[in-house]
């Protein structure tokens, strides 16, 4: 028995008009920010897949991504096709899987495959056949004024193909961003926003709305090392403001001090004037980590460079019910995601003036 038989609250609004027209996502009407779709691969993808070979496990997630644009349409549809499912206990599928949608910077409704489905899926990649399914969203509005549209990617997820309803005959508009500039983020599976309930929900999505400014998310779930590949990559993107946030992933101190400075000057030295900003891990109870990437910072500084900034991982959660802040110990749930943006939104202030 599914819960939706029961109290019809959880069922989701399902599209049942004729008057729609159907766009694509890489139609030029849209503003599409923190990731591209690659042709080669047939998918949408936050990085080239051949530029850090072996270490870059995770590209084809779209955590990040965002589809920006202004419509005058009473309500937007959406049809996405997802190239497998990822299922995890602690993280829910509108999380993993979905699309959240803000509306003039507001949540408005989410998009995600309905339970059925997700079990189905299940059962079928048990038994070997992993294969692309799809599924839809409807969101009313209830007249024709115009409105600013943004809709997230999934956190988790693939996505093959997305395409947009809106109602016949009215405008679709792209939206960008009112400044150029562009911050990225590279980490840990909490940067990538694991284990937020909906996408939006994580720091980053949260930081880009108070902000009004377009973000990169390049969190990798076990698989931020701080390789020099990495390091030049980002560097090649000559970023307004860099974050590293990688603590989590690396399994020792021993091996974030082989590391952590020499990726900073990697990305410095491409990278003149650019502030960058060093992060710890907000779970941390292991002051060896914060002494090495505090350390970062202080030869930094003292070697001339004023664009640095470092913030203590422990204070990201607060003391104020700490242990509510995570789903597991370690993954933050949305308050901690809420904690941590908020404390983050000031060094990105300052960084971005």
């Amino acid at each position: 028995m599914y819960i939706s038989k029961i109290d019809k609250n959880f069922n989701l609004p399902q599209l049942d008009r004729t008057d729609v027209t159907w766009l694509n996502a890489n139609d030029s009407c849209f503003s599409l920010n923190g990731i591209y779709y690659n042709e080669q691969e047939n998918a949408y993808y936050r990085m080239p897949y051949g530029i850090t070979e072996g270490v870059n496990w995770g590209v084809g997630r779209t955590a990040g991504g965002r589809l920006r644009f202004k419509t005058n349409s009473s309500f937007v549809a959406l049809k996405a096709v997802i190239p497998a499912f990822c299922i995890m206990r602690h993280m829910p599928t509108v999380g993993t899987a979905g699309f959240s949608v803000y509306v003039n910077g507001n949540f408005h409704a989410m998009c995600a495959p309905e339970t059925t489905t997700v079990m189905k899926y299940y059962e079928s990649s048990l038994a070997g056949k992993n294969t692309p399914f799809a599924f839809q969203g409807y969101f009313s509005f209830g007249n024709n004024q115009e409105r600013e549209i943004e809709i997230y990617f999934p956190l988790y997820n693939g996505v093959k193909e997305l395409y947009v309803g809106v109602q016949d005959g009215y405008n679709v508009t792209p939206n960008p961003y009112p400044t150029k500039k562009r911050v990225v983020f590279y980490g840990s599976s909490i940067t990538q926003g694991g284990c937020a309930s909906r996408p939006g929900n994580d720091y980053i999505g949260h930081l880009s709305r108070w902000l009004n400014v377009d973000v990169l998310n390049l969190g990798f779930s076990g698989s931020a090392l701080g390789e020099q590949s990495m390091a030049k990559y980002l560097a090649s993107l000559h970023e307004d403001v860099y974050v590293i946030d990688y603590d989590h992933n690396t399994p020792n101190a021993e091996h974030l001090q082989k590391t952590h400075y020499p990726f900073y000057e990697t990305i410095r030295k491409e990278n003149p004037t650019a502030p960058i900003v060093f992060i710890s891990k907000p779970d941390t109870c292991d002051d060896s980590r914060i002494a090495v990437i505090l350390d970062t910072y202080a030869k930094a500084y003292a070697s001339g460079d004023k664009n640095v900034y470092f913030i203590n991982g422990k204070s990201l959660f607060t003391d104020e019910d700490r242990d509510s802040c995570t789903v597991d110990g370690c993954h933050p749930n949305d308050l901690g995601f809420y904690r941590m943006a908020k404390a983050i939104m000031p060094v990105l202030k300052e960084c971005l003036k």
